[in-house]
């Protein structure tokens, strides 16, 4: 059985749900809710990946230590990471785990949005069917539904990059990958209508959510004492 096999049922209770949201709100107005039903499920997931991170940045000062102390023992070196990790009661992977769990849900929601069965995407934005491409938006209303689209994208994007800035500067690895940001915007020019509303819907959420769970009054003084630590 193939991955989109498997997910076929799970693809029929989500166009099940939309389609019974869309007899109250219009087609694009449940697309929205949905997702926004979907992401607050999984937010005890983000809220598990947020403090995995938030133990990596308390530890990565003394990481650094072992590393440069065990620079010329490696085996060493992995027993000290391991030992330090247990002692703190964080795994070498945290936070893996809840970015795995929410694939599959994601899987569902792109699959429900570009190839949602019955006729469920048979509905409009502002006179733009929600199965229509930014490739084939010829006229003025189509294009600037998907200028405007795209503009949000753009915008979330250089919002994340600012913040991925800041996070380096306070002792956050975000490097070249700050940069995949802007991997959404462009993934949206390939999705239909109601690809990209979800993708939007879903990129705000993300955005509202890290600003959420790393926000300072969320874990007390860490940043500041893994700034210190590291000086």
């Amino acid at each position: 059985m193939s991955v989109l096999s498997f997910l076929d049922p799970a693809v029929h209770l989500a166009h099940a749900a939309v389609a019974a949201l869309a007899t109250v709100v219009p087609t694009s107005v449940a697309i929205v809710l949905f997702t926004l039903a979907v992401r607050a499920a999984l937010h005890p997931l983000a809220r598990s990946a947020a403090r995995a991170e938030r133990a990596r940045l308390r530890l990565a000062p003394r990481v650094a230590q072992l590393r440069e102390r065990h620079a010329k023992d490696p085996g060493r070196l992995n027993r000290e990471l391991l030992a330090l990790h247990r002692a703190e009661g964080v795994g070498p992977f945290a936070g893996l785990l809840p970015a795995l769990l929410q694939a599959p849900f994601f899987s569902v929601m792109y699959r429900l949005f570009t190839t949602a069965p019955g006729h469920l995407l048979d509905a409009t934005l502002a006179g733009v069917p929600l199965t229509a491409h930014p490739a084939a938006a010829h006229a003025p209303a189509q294009f600037a539904v998907f200028a405007a689209l795209e503009a949000a994208l753009l915008a979330l994007a250089c919002s994340n990059v600012r913040r991925a800035r800041k996070a380096a500067a306070a002792n956050a690895p975000a490097g070249a990958l700050r940069w995949l940001a802007f991997g959404t915007p462009l993934f949206a020019l390939l999705l239909p209508l109601a690809g990209g509303l979800h993708l939007l819907t879903s990129t705000a959420w993300t955005a509202a959510e890290r600003w959420y769970l790393h926000r300072p009054a969320a874990h007390g003084a860490v940043p500041q004492a893994v700034g210190q630590a590291a000086r």
